[in-house]
């Protein structure tokens, strides 16, 4: 009996396409509350911005995972999302008016949304229950790397170019279109059944949590729970801005994390394939924890370093192996729908999780910000692992 291949073309070239996209994004990441904050952008504006921007990524993520379930295809969808994303980022180069950073953003997070939800039901589509963890911790890897080459280039750029924020927005559109070049070379599989076509509203896909699993609806309230006291990445970069680091040291910080979450990922779906995902997402959860509660107590450089360390533990233990383990609860023709509702809900409550925490940090303190967060998912973890999951692995 010959071996199922684990790693399919598929699977390859959408973590190749992952990988150019987050090189194009995450060259701008690091930079991107400095270049807001120097056009006149406050924290909390910013907060609330980023908040926007990913519920609205959110909210299309939702329905365009159900689009792609009652379509029967992946691809459309993916080329598409990955196009609308590198077009908008040099656009945040053109103008600087607050609207028109807005509609870049929005623009950029929408494209995420028409992308994701159909993506990771692929990744789904070719793989096994038995291998779910190793296909999304590859892809989340290989994701990464490019979260590193990304802020690497950015590093490089304003060392000889300081402060010239605008080309590097510029400049990202490069790996960004040879991303959708690669997406030419993906096709949906020819045997899917198509459904009958009949029209569905933009907020249709919330009538899955009607008849969605008892395990999918306790994984979700225990997983949204977590994501309202997980406010942005952007935090942690403004952190060490605010005790005083460089940009230099800032994007250096943020390349060393990506390195270690890239390095994580892989190794983590392996494990989470053998001991349980649960055990993996609350040990994710738990580091979380950790790392926010002495965030707000970290003054020196090592204190730091070893903090973005742990932070790498807990995304490569958390990420992909949230998104694996509600593929193996869920019917496998409504994959990206019940990806897509998780992801919409997510970013709903980033909103508020991201606006929350500009307040909290405008009006108290920084460290008040990570503490309360850091508290709070000491008990989501609690939760997480006293609540009975049933699986319920449904093939067509």
């Amino acid at each position: 009996m010959t071996k199922k291949k684990i790693f399919t073309k598929a699977v390859i070239l959408v973590s190749f396409i992952s990988l150019f996209t987050d090189v194009a994004s995450e060259m701008l990441y690091p930079v991107m509350p400095i270049y807001l904050q120097s056009i006149g952008f406050s924290v909390v504006i910013i907060g609330i911005l980023e908040g926007l921007a990913e519920a609205t990524a959110g909210l299309s993520k939702g329905y365009f995972g159900k689009l792609s379930d009652l379509k029967s295809k992946r691809v459309p969808f993916i080329r598409w999302g990955y196009a609308l994303s590198a077009v908008s980022k040099p656009m945040l180069a053109i103008f600087t008016y607050p609207f028109w950073i807005f509609f870049s953003r929005t623009l950029d997070r929408f494209g995420k949304g028409v992308r994701n939800s159909a993506r990771d039901a692929l990744l789904s589509d070719e793989s096994s229950p038995e291998n779910k963890g190793k296909i999304f911790g590859f892809h989340r890897s290989m994701d990464t790397i490019g979260a590193a080459i990304g802020p690497c280039i950015a590093l490089l750029f304003l060392y000889f170019l300081p402060g010239k924020y605008k080309w590097l927005f510029i400049l990202s559109f490069i790996p960004g279109t040879i991303a959708v070049l690669l997406t030419f070379s993906l096709h949906d599989k020819k045997n899917i059944p198509v459904k009958p076509q009949k029209r569905t509203s933009f907020f249709s896909y919330f009538s899955y949590w009607k008849t969605a699993s008892s395990g999918y609806k306790k994984l979700i309230i225990g997983l949204l729970a977590f994501t309202l006291f997980n406010s942005s990445d952007v935090f942690l970069l403004l952190m060490l801005k605010h005790r005083g680091f460089s940009d230099l040291y800032i994007i250096g910080f943020y390349i060393f994390y990506n390195l270690t979450y890239a390095a994580l990922s892989y190794p983590a779906g392996i494990i989470a394939d053998k001991i349980g995902m649960k055990k993996v997402l609350i040990f994710g959860v738990s580091i979380f924890a950790f790392v926010y509660f002495f965030m707000g107590l970290a003054v020196a450089q090592w204190q730091f370093l070893s903090l973005f360390i742990l932070y790498s533990f807990y995304a490569a233990t958390t990420e992909g192996i949230s998104k694996a383990w509600i593929s193996n609860i869920c019917n496998k023709e409504e994959t990206a729908t019940a990806i897509g509702l998780y992801n919409s809900m997510s970013s709903i409550f980033a909103l508020l999780a991201s606006s929350l925490a500009g307040l909290l940090w405008h009006f108290f303190s920084p460290d008040i910000m990570f503490t309360i967060s850091g508290i709070a998912a000491i008990f989501i973890a609690v939760y997480l692992a006293f609540v009975k999951i049933e699986n319920r692995i449904i093939t067509i």
